[in-house]
């Protein structure tokens, strides 16, 4: 290429600002020190921040949209949820991509009658719902986040129930689809807002399509059912933290849910397990056979009956 025709794409070359693009904005490390900056406020202690980005995911029928509204009330209510606690109350927008109408409204009568907080006051939990739409809409397109905006002042957590029902990408395990959404999420993000995604687990147990989804975000929750799950217990599952920026220790460790007709218990993993490991023990069971009901090591039975015996003696 001659230096004549070099001259000419450099003349011809439009700048950002030409092209009616913003330019970027970088800090210096003294200018980004010395910058005041607000802190994040915690919306749910203590794994959900103002302006954080976050996933639960589970297989179907675990109990997704059950925690997920559950987390939506607390947030709005400022109430709890098992270990979890809303200080204050904030306006929440729930997207629901698939449940019946009828069937929200049930299970939104049964959280606020088992609720120890105050229902919240009427536009801090508002509801999008295919059964009040004339036309469905997808967040995967512009014209469908272009749609939501109207819904979005005041709000400070959007949860979306769930990505594969609200935002429809063509192939899930493709990255690049993923993109639109990253980008709408980072938006929000810097417009003050949260977002909650609700996701479903793959054949092999890890969120569904592209790993890449994970990448900007703060948390991410796993609902899996225990080895031993039986349906006769009603929704049961175990919580584990996969991802979480700035929570170590006991908020960190995974533990175990159960819902009944009285509600909402947990405890933690260990000692649920260890109930159970006792349990199978006075049934007449070997180790082997305990670890294998449990599907777990028999190093693992052994140890804790250990752990136990020297508490019950100390």
């Amino acid at each position: 290429m001659t230096m004549a025709a070099v001259k000419s794409m450099v003349d011809d070359a439009s700048t950002p600002q030409e092209m009616g693009e913003s330019p970027l904005h970088s800090l210096n490390i003294r200018e980004l020190l010395s910058r005041e900056i607000p802190p994040r406020k915690i919306i749910l202690s203590p794994w959900l921040p103002s302006q954080g980005l976050a996933m639960i995911y589970a297989a179907r029928g675990v109990g997704k949209t059950h925690v997920a509204l559950e987390v939506a009330y607390a947030v709005a209510s400022g109430g709890s949820f098992l270990k979890w606690k809303a200080e204050t109350p904030h306006r929440v927008l729930y997207l629901d991509g698939e449940m019946p109408l009828i069937a929200m409204q049930e299970r939104l009568a049964r959280i606020v009658r088992d609720a120890a907080a105050e229902p919240p006051a009427p536009d801090y939990l508002r509801l999008v719902n295919p059964d009040l739409q004339e036309r469905g809409f997808n967040l995967a397109t512009d014209e469908g986040r272009q749609r939501l905006e109207p819904l979005l002042p005041d709000v400070s957590l959007v949860v979306v129930d769930n990505i594969s029902t609200l935002a429809s990408f063509g192939r899930e395990n493709e990255a690049e689809s993923w993109l639109p959404l990253q980008e709408w999420a980072l938006d929000l993000r810097r417009r003050g807002l949260s977002v909650l995604f609700i996701h479903h687990a793959g054949k092999g147990g890890a969120q569904r399509g592209t790993s890449r989804r994970e990448d900007v975000l703060d948390t991410v929750i796993a609902l899996k059912r225990p080895d031993d799950y039986d349906p006769r217990n009603g929704a049961q599952f175990e919580v584990h933290f996969e991802k979480c920026r700035a929570m170590v220790g006991d908020d960190a460790a995974p533990f175990d849910v159960n819902l009944s007709p009285q509600g909402w218990t947990w405890k933690a993993l260990e000692d649920a397990r260890a109930e159970k490991i006792l349990a199978l023990q006075a049934e007449g069971l070997s180790q082997t056979e305990i670890a294998e009901e449990l599907g777990i090591h028999k190093s693992n039975v052994s140890r804790t009956l250990k752990r136990l015996k020297a508490e019950a003696s100390a």
